[in-house]
């Protein structure tokens, strides 16, 4: 009994840590995001390739009203709906649930790719919730699929996609929200409870 309080000031600390992880990176990928997309469109020609790397990278400025591959461009108000909600549901579990270190990190850069595309939904021209992304990074070997153009990307978008796939890696390896383990070969999952314990946890 005397230790409880002690895991639950420790878990509380572990909660407040991630809620501050997951904001400061998210803010710095937003600002990484909206300062690379800023120099784009001062120094950038409008859709015109700027070979950098040869076909390896090249630089191409455009405007993209839909999602990747320019798919849903007449509907542009879903995405800005459905950024909003995932910006939503990523700040919810930071004040509420994470207090994984890893998850923190993760969560962090993909609600700061997130917000990068919802700012310029929301703030770019032609108007509010109806804004058309700044993309200007084109890779055609990586994203070549028969029958449609390469996709053209920005910061955000590598955060996302990163990201995205960094959940899937915890979820698969049964990392959860508060950095406690699944059990191997008992598909059981590790006490939230022993967790906090500084005797049983393995913090992630």
């Amino acid at each position: 009994m005397a230790g409880r309080p002690r895991s639950l000031s420790s878990s509380k600390a572990r909660q407040a840590a991630a809620g501050i992880t997951i904001a400061i990176l998210a803010v710095v990928v937003l600002a990484a995001d909206q300062f690379t997309k800023h120099l784009a469109l001062e120094n950038l020609p409008y859709q015109e390739p700027v070979p950098v790397i040869g076909d390896f990278l090249i630089l191409y400025l455009t405007k993209n009203p839909g999602a990747a591959f320019s798919l849903g461009e007449g509907v542009t108000w879903v995405f800005t709906i459905a950024l909003a909600a995932v910006a939503v549901v990523i700040g919810w579990l930071a004040v509420t649930r994470v207090r994984s270190r890893l998850w923190a990190v993760a969560l962090g850069l993909l609600l700061g790719g997130v917000l990068g595309n919802l700012t310029d939904r929301l703030f770019r021209e032609p108007g509010f919730a109806v804004g058309h992304v700044i993309d200007f990074i084109n890779t055609p070997w990586m994203w070549f699929f028969p029958g449609m153009s390469p996709a053209i990307y920005n910061v955000a978008d590598i955060f996302i996609v990163s990201m995205m796939i960094g959940v899937a890696i915890l979820v698969l390896a049964g990392v959860h929200l508060d950095g406690s383990r699944e059990a191997r070969g008992q598909g059981e999952q590790t006490d939230a409870a022993a967790s906090d314990s500084p005797q049983t946890a393995s913090e992630d």
